[in-house]
């Protein structure tokens, strides 16, 4: 961990009712120094819950206002795999990744462009936890999460 900068944790989780339909994210900044902690969350009447992933982690890195070493902890796969490894060749081959029929563009490009973006301010680390596994705070972001999606069920 940065001796210079402030260090976080940062607990995320998306949800989806449908793929796509109505979604929900969630997070929880906790400083571990301190013991404060931020929580929000928010949603989207028609989202996939690989977006909510992302807007969780977005959401919850914007709200810092300095350079932070930020311990990323997230039941997504998609989103620590593309952090940590993937991103670095879309970002070689202009957001584009190679399949079968050949190059095609990144799939949520937009909101991996904005964590692009703060990865260059922040600090990153990434750990990753067994969804729905009892970890409580993973819990807690998944119930923000689904609260935020069912939101929008009444309008659909």
């Amino acid at each position: 961990m940065s001796d210079q900068k402030p260090e976080v944790i940062l607990y995320t989780d998306g949800a989806c009712s449908g793929n796509p339909g109505p979604g929900g994210w969630g997070f929880i900044l906790r400083h571990p120094k301190t013991g404060k902690e931020l929580i929000q969350s928010g949603g989207l009447k028609m989202t996939t819950n690989n977006q909510m992933e992302l807007i969780a982690v977005i959401e919850g890195l914007s709200i810092l206002k300095k350079p932070t070493f930020v311990e990323i902890v997230s039941d997504s796969a998609y989103v620590l795999n593309g952090l940590s490894s993937w991103m670095q060749n879309w970002k070689k081959n202009n957001w584009r990744r190679k399949t079968k029929s050949g190059w095609e563009p990144v799939k949520n490009v937009e909101l991996w462009q904005k964590l692009d973006h703060l990865m260059t301010i922040h600090e990153l680390k990434f750990t990753k936890i067994k969804g729905h596994s009892g970890h409580p705070e993973n819990e807690q972001c998944d119930s923000l999460a689904v609260q935020e999606s069912k939101k929008f069920l009444k309008e659909l």
